[in-house]
């Protein structure tokens, strides 16, 4: 599978328009980094990619097996330590509606490691760089 973003940044500090298909949306950096704090910045569009890939394969799992879950909650707390060169993503999942037993949590986290997102990150990750 291959996907493509396109990111454009005009002269307006760190306010990046982000088009992936028919999709848009805004990044920014903070006020105290010198942007205008109008859109996610980088590490919590990192962050999001995780969450929202977790809940959806989530659902997916869930919905098959017809269980009664009416909502569930994926937060992702990532802390970033550029020094040692080490991210730490703690994901923290709870769900509304039935209450998943002991087996059936022991699934879950079975199924949630396995989204998409979950699997880039933990495994080998290149980046090639052209400029046009």
């Amino acid at each position: 599978m291959s996907i493509t973003v396109k990111a454009s940044l005009g002269k307006e500090k760190y306010y990046t328009e982000v088009i992936a298909g028919e999709n848009t949306l805004i990044t920014d950096e903070p006020v105290d980094k010198g942007g205008g704090n109008k859109g996610f910045n980088p590490f919590e569009i990192l962050a999001t990619s995780l969450a929202s890939c977790t809940a959806a394969t989530l659902r997916m799992y869930i919905d098959r097996k017809e269980w009664n879950i009416d909502t569930i909650h994926v937060e992702v707390e990532l802390e970033n330590f550029p020094l040692t060169k080490r991210a730490i993503f703690k994901r923290d999942i709870t769900f509304e509606g039935m209450i998943p037993d002991e087996e059936q949590m022991k699934r879950l986290r079975t199924i949630a490691d396995a989204c998409p997102i979950h699997k880039i990150l933990t495994n080998d990750i290149e980046i090639l760089t052209k400029f046009s």
